[in-house]
């Protein structure tokens, strides 16, 4: 991982941290001065954001070792492993959330909202966007999956504070909308849960290099001026700080294997320069099929 990366998941961490807890203590107590199982389960959610920032810190922290004898492409993976902790912690808020609106709603319990909680929901809004805001750049810039993780943690709390502050404008009128708005948080948990292990299953599992990436690199090694080369076979291995492509080119059969190699090798230079990825390139007669 490199230096930047590192200290981008660092400090997106520690802003998270700080931001969190200060925010759960607010929303926590205004919770229970209002009696609000949906102020409550969202102060809880934004804990759960410390807690995944904490995550956040960690896993770039093991992610920045540098490759060992067990590990030769490194440790990068740590940053999934971390992004599916997140997930399932998550989803377990998520549950806990939705049994308890259910059995408030069973029992018709209402919460007596007022000034506090608005000044409270409104801050929360604002702070938690923010610090989505604040991931998503720094995510994008650094292309780290955990960070971007973290960042749909905080939307969706701020996504939550928003339907609380909702249901708070009609709590007049709506005994059960607590209850309601308690569920409908839960909803949105789970769904960024599923989102998360997606995203992450995906890496985990492999996936083929992107169109853009092939047709950049295809660009790339015809620049090179090697002649007729008949590319495919394109696979690529992303373990986050190092990635490793195989390809196969179909050369003239005719050629020396010490030609092939010089340009096998002259590929394989110009992919690690130009994209920072260790290529290994199979050649094949030009004959070949497959």
């Amino acid at each position: 991982m490199t230096s930047e990366k590192y200290k981008a998941g660092y400090l997106e961490g520690l802003v998270s941290v700080i931001v969190n807890i200060a925010l759960f203590a607010v929303k926590l107590y205004a919770g229970i001065i209002t009696g609000s199982i949906a102020l409550i389960a969202d102060s809880w959610h934004t804990l759960s954001d410390s807690l995944s920032s904490i995550g956040v810190m960690v896993a770039v922290k093991l992610s920045s070792k540098k490759p060992d004898a067990d590990h030769p492409f490194g440790h990068g993976r740590w940053e999934q492993i971390a992004a599916l902790f997140i997930a399932f912690l998550l989803a377990v808020i998520a549950y806990e959330f939705a049994k308890d609106s259910i059995e408030r709603f069973n029992n018709r319990q209402q919460a007596n909202f007022g000034t506090l909680a608005i000044v409270v929901t409104i801050i929360s809004i604002v702070l938690k966007e923010l610090l989505a805001q604040y991931a998503f750049y720094l995510g994008k810039k650094t292309s780290n999956l955990i960070i971007k993780a973290d960042g749909w943690h905080h939307r969706s709390d701020a996504l939550s504070s928003v339907v609380v502050l909702v249901g708070i404008l009609f709590a007049s009128k709506f005994w059960w909308i607590d209850s309601v708005l308690g569920l409908a948080i839960s909803l949105m948990l789970f769904y960024a849960a599923y989102e998360i292990t997606r995203e992450t299953i995906k890496k985990l599992l492999g996936e083929s290099p992107s169109k853009e990436l092939t047709e950049k690199i295809t660009a790339a090694i015809h620049s090179l001026n090697l002649g007729d080369l008949k590319l495919h076979h394109f696979h690529f291995h992303n373990y986050v700080s190092h990635q490793e492509l195989t390809m196969h080119i179909r050369l003239n059969g005719q050629m020396s294997i010490e030609e092939g190699h010089r340009i096998a090798t002259a590929i394989e230079d110009k992919i690690r320069k130009d994209f920072s990825i260790d290529a290994t390139v199979h050649v094949e007669p030009l004959k070949t099929e497959g």
